[in-house]
């Protein structure tokens, strides 16, 4: 159903682009986290986390192997000692040997152990003396276990399962980068759009008062510097939509190719001009960003990055020990049945141990370099996150005031329009001159940039205080995604 609604979703914001030639934030944004390469990047950054904790779980799995040396054929002068006189002589030896075993392994996790059940069956044929011998073990037990060593499986245990809950986070995260990446594209052809149609709109204002200029000059109303200075700003404006042409161009060809999206010379964009009326608490931000962001889970495994560090430098100091044990049942026999029969008990176990008599204080030099590296990482992490809360408030304090500068600036732009409105009129009268008409039409199109960009800064904010926190402050729900679906290939 979830795949069918998606398939719904994008054929009618296909349908908008293609047919109706518009195209509106949230489509745009909607597109590019199907369709662009940087949404692309974050599935696969993911796919890469999620194998490798599969990969972590199989471990944990008890693991079947099967392993033999077939056909192994051996014909050469081996050396050979006479035991009644210690003399040594060389042999012919023209043989075939063939072993096969199979067994099921499990890591012990808590020890740091590993068990083994095997299975083994040897076969040597001896050509010279038209012989055969076979070595069989049918069942046999192994374990190995390490005393006071370290144990890589027990700290991974407790990293791996933080690392595919910090890649889900930072896939969603990433999903918000993208949208913060479509929102400023966006706003960079919508501000290039609007700049181009207003200079089409001046270059007509101008050409209309070129020629109310020439009348006026031929009655002696204005100067002939003054039909000059409208002359030469006629010809600007020609040369200005020509380059803001250009630009707006240039940054379609930016957000298109970002939504890799096709045929869109003459796509209009939709302005957000109806902003929510909103306000987020600092707290609640801050207390969503605990909750949801990879913040606090790239704390958690920096920290246990180091205490792996220091309780590996304390394991490899000192003496090293280890358990190998082994029960089971063997035989040997000229023929295969007799290997499997009036079997008899096989048991190994012992210890191995190395001791480091004098290293020159190597091992103690590294356990107190693990310790002071431990404790620059628990300072370099205090600093970060005081600096992470700081920055979050700041972009609430921000992102709150950002609303009434839309507003302010809307009706900055209203005002600056009208003036030139009222100048553009007073001109045709003669009651302003040439340079108080470019200054109000200037002022208006300042204005008019001006908001664009408070636009482009709400959205932005909003968009990073999505990504931060992980929550939707419009409709007031946690950003979530079916990641079976994402590794199945579907979203």
């Amino acid at each position: 159903m979830k795949k069918i609604l998606l398939t719904i979703s994008l054929l009618a914001v296909s349908w908008n682009c293609v047919y109706a030639q518009t195209l509106s934030l949230s489509s745009a944004i909607q597109i590019a986290q199907q369709q662009s390469y940087d949404a692309m990047v974050a599935r696969l950054s993911f796919m890469s986390h999620y194998w490798s904790y599969r990969s972590f779980r199989a471990e944990m799995l008890p693991a079947v192997n099967l392993s033999g040396n077939l056909l192994q054929f051996d014909r050469s002068m081996v050396e050979a000692r006479n035991y009644d006189d210690g003399r040594i002589a060389y042999v012919e030896n023209n043989s075939m040997s063939n072993s096969l075993a199979l067994s099921i392994d499990q890591n012990i996790v808590a020890l740091g152990g590993k068990l083994s059940v095997q299975s083994y069956l040897y076969r040597l044929d001896q050509f010279s003396y038209d012989s055969k011998i076979y070595n069989s073990q049918p069942i046999r037990l192994r374990y190995t276990q390490p005393l006071w060593a370290y144990n890589s499986l027990k700290w991974q245990k407790k990293t791996e399962p933080l690392r595919y809950e910090n890649a889900k986070r930072a896939y969603l995260e990433s999903m918000e980068g993208v949208a913060i990446q479509a929102v400023n594209l966006f706003f960079n052809v919508l501000s290039a759009q609007s700049t181009y149609q207003q200079s089409v709109s001046t270059l007509k204002d101008r050409q209309y008062l070129f020629e109310i200029a020439k009348k006026r000059f031929d009655l002696g109303t204005i100067t002939k510097s003054e039909l000059l200075q409208l002359e030469l700003s006629l010809l600007n404006a020609q040369v200005e939509v020509k380059n803001n042409e250009l630009a707006l161009k240039n940054q379609k060809f930016r957000l298109f190719s970002y939504l890799r999206l096709f045929n869109y010379d003459n796509m209009e964009l939709i302005p957000p001009y109806s902003i929510p009326d909103m306000t987020v608490n600092a707290d609640e931000v801050v207390g969503k960003a605990m909750d949801n962001s990879t913040h606090m889970l790239q704390q958690q495994i920096s920290r246990l990055e180091s205490e792996k560090v220091l309780a590996q430098a304390k394991a490899n100091k000192g003496i090293q020990v280890q358990l190998n044990s082994e029960l089971g049942f063997n035989r040997t026999a000229n023929n295969f049945r007799e290997a499997y029969r009036n079997l008899k008990d096989n048991e190994i176990v012992g210890l191995t141990l190395s001791l480091p008599v004098f290293d020159w204080g190597v091992s103690k030099g590294r356990v107190k370099m693990a310790q002071a590296d431990l404790e620059v990482t628990k300072t370099q992490l205090e600093q970060a996150h005081e600096s992470y809360v700081q920055d979050l408030q700041t972009s609430v304090f921000q992102f709150n005031m950002q609303a009434d500068q839309c507003k302010n600036a809307m009706r900055a732009q209203d005002i600056a329009d009208e003036r030139y409105d009222i100048t553009k009129r007073r001109f045709e009268t003669g009651a302003v001159t040439v340079t108080d008409l470019n200054t109000a039409q200037q002022e208006s199109e300042n204005a008019r940039a001006q908001y664009i960009r408070q636009l482009q800064t709400f959205w932005t904010g909003y968009y990073s205080l999505r990504q931060s926190t992980l929550y939707d402050w419009i409709n007031h729900q946690e950003l979530t995604v079916d990641f079976n679906d994402v590794i199945n290939n579907k979203n």
